[in-house]
């Protein structure tokens, strides 16, 4: 498991791992999407005690919008290898938004 805390005006750019990561959102609310294309506005809420699977090869992005109240924190579970990969490497991995 990994924890993860996302600061307001950060997300991650879009991003596909090869086995699945199951997520839960521990504190804050945490904005996510699936997609090549970064479009933060074109994110959704997942509020604290909620749950995201993360399937194997499937682009996607989240974070916390600029104007959130406070960071998010998130546990990620999953199996190795990670396998961390960019859908465009010719861009930054971390955004602000």
């Amino acid at each position: 498991m990994v924890l993860i805390k996302w600061h307001p005006g950060y997300m991650s750019a879009p991003h596909t791992y090869v086995t699945d990561r199951l997520c839960f959102v521990i504190s804050g609310t945490w904005w996510v999407n699936s997609g090549e294309t970064f479009e933060p506005e074109a994110t959704v809420p997942v509020p604290a005690g909620s749950f995201v699977r993360r399937v194997a090869h499937t682009p996607h992005y989240d974070g916390v919008k600029k104007d959130g109240k406070e960071p998010a924190i998130i546990g990620i579970f999953g199996e190795a290898p990670i396998e961390f990969k960019l859908t465009d490497p010719s861009k930054p991995p971390v955004r602000a938004v």
